[in-house]
């Protein structure tokens, strides 16, 4: 299987998983308001250097603010990205295709969620992603349910993957400035290479199916119940942790800032009201 084919299918699968998830989401709506449920809205975007994606973004009456993009790049790297970049030390040239979400909640009941999975292209080529799950008001069992879902998937593929994605996870999502963890945990990999391409594309598309698997069940769980103002008051808090995290460190948004993408879809991510006390 030559690049080509390799990209053509990467792209096609966060595309079907792009719908797959949007498609689920409006239903999560639709059973939760059966009148005039609420639906995603897109717009496509180009890249100047190369490229372009499409932003997915919906706010409902269980969803405050969801955005489910996808994006494939294409280009050269600035020579300060390509000190950054594997495999672009003598070659700025790059292509990258991935899928973007995050969900924030009305409900501070129902936890909020990243995932993203991408395919990346320098002179080496590399799966990297995760997903991991931020309660404002944690649940034990919800914790345990997603944690265990993602070591199901990662044992199928390698034992050590779990323990090691897991470790990756807590550490990336560390705020070393509060000295607080941004959430609940998940999984984190990047730079996966195993030598087989189809391995590596087939556990990036569990760890995709397993989000669809656990998040839409925890939602269900918990978007009835009542929360009081106290509940609503920490979610704020806590969504104040998740803007700094992810405009001081979060890798993808470094990236796409230094690709040139979106402003708008790249800062999807940040919460649509937050507060710090």
């Amino acid at each position: 299987m030559d690049i080509i084919e390799k990209r053509l299918l990467t792209t096609n699968w966060f595309t079907e998983l792009r719908n797959k998830i949007c498609q689920e989401f409006e239903k999560i709506e639709q059973e939760y308001a059966t009148a005039n449920p609420i639906k995603f809205s897109y717009k496509k975007w180009t890249r100047p250097g190369g490229g372009g994606g499409e932003m997915g973004m919906m706010k409902g009456k269980v969803f405050e603010k969801v955005g489910v993009n996808i994006s494939t790049v294409h280009g050269e790297f600035s020579e300060e990205a390509q000190k950054k970049i594997p495999g672009c030390e003598n070659n700025p040239n790059f292509w990258a295709s991935g899928i973007s979400l995050v969900a924030h909640m009305h409900s501070p009941l129902v936890p909020a969620i990243h995932l993203n999975t991408r395919f990346i292209n320098t002179t080496k080529n590399w799966f990297g992603g995760g997903t991991d799950l931020n309660p404002a008001i944690e649940d034990k069992d919800d914790i345990e349910k997603f944690h265990q879902t993602l070591k199901v998937c990662c044992d199928k593929y390698n034992l050590a993957y779990y323990p090691k994605y897991k470790k990756w996870c807590d550490e990336y999502f560390f705020i070393k400035h509060r000295n607080v963890s941004r959430g609940a945990g998940g999984i984190f990999y990047d730079y996966l290479d195993s030598g087989s391409f189809t391995n590596d594309f087939a556990f990036t598309q569990d760890v995709g199916k397993s989000f669809l698997q656990i998040y839409p069940e925890l939602i269900r769980k918990h978007m009835h119940r009542k929360y009081s103002e106290a509940d609503k008051h920490e979610q704020l808090i806590k969504r104040g942790l998740y803007a700094e995290f992810n405009l001081l460190y979060d890798r993808g948004t470094k990236f796409g800032l230094m690709t040139e993408g979106n402003v708008e879809a790249i800062l999807m991510s940040l919460p649509p009201l937050a507060k710090w006390s």
